[in-house]
């Protein structure tokens, strides 16, 4: 790799670290005022309530490569109980603790073996996971969440999404976004990514001959 190449994508990846602790933060200002029954409010994960994803967020901006592979092993293997291991130690004491740990990773660069862009997804994603239930609503910037929705929309790590839109055509009605060919999908960028990335409940936001078979083909968000 030469080096005006490495160069330019270390320049890329410090932008898109900018983005995703752009949306660390405003996700905790969004939570500060949070009672302990909204706290509880079950999310868009199922099986989990809103302080429990945002405890996995802060796992995830908690945990390099060396740590995730250590935990891997020592539960042998099994993924969920991985993430469901060090979900719990991000928990503390009480919901206050909880976004305090989060507000501390806010500026973390710490992360999986995994590209900075798809910890912006885990940001996005799960962000809106809390959000919604609560009634919160984020403006998000356009370049963000275009960004993020090209990046789902050639990929299925971490989470099947280029394969969940295959054969669709999908247009972002707020942004440039716009992807595939087939039966069209439209709707806010956001909703298309929640809808590429599995959350069925947020086709009602979208319209299109191809809202119904897209709808089909979410499953249980993780």
């Amino acid at each position: 790799m030469s080096r005006s190449v490495s160069a330019a994508r270390r320049t890329r990846e410090a932008e898109v670290w900018g983005l995703v602790h752009a949306e660390r933060a405003a996700l905790a200002d969004d939570l500060r005022d949070l009672t302990d029954d909204q706290w509880a409010t079950p999310s868009l994960c199922e099986g989990l309530t809103v302080r429990q994803v945002l405890a996995h967020l802060t796992a995830g901006a908690s945990l390099g490569t060396v740590r995730w592979l250590a935990g891997v092993v020592r539960c042998r293997f099994d993924f969920d109980k991985q993430v469901s291991l060090r979900l719990a130690e991000q928990l503390g004491d009480g919901p206050g603790e909880t976004l305090d740990r989060f507000r501390r990773a806010v500026p973390s660069t710490t992360k999986p073996s995994l590209p900075v862009i798809a910890m912006l997804g885990e940001t996005v994603v799960h962000g809106e996971d809390i959000r919604r239930p609560l009634g919160i609503r984020r403006a998000y910037p356009t370049a963000t969440v275009t960004a993020l929705a090209e990046y789902y929309s050639g990929t299925d790590l971490v989470v099947v999404a280029k394969g969940r839109i295959g054969g669709l055509r999908l247009v972002a009605g707020d942004g440039p976004f716009a992807t595939g060919s087939g039966p069209l999908v439209s709707g806010r960028t956001v909703a298309l990514i929640m809808a590429m990335t599995g959350r069925a409940a947020c086709c009602d936001e979208l319209h299109g001959d191809g809202v119904e078979l897209l709808r089909g083909r979410c499953g249980t968000p993780g």
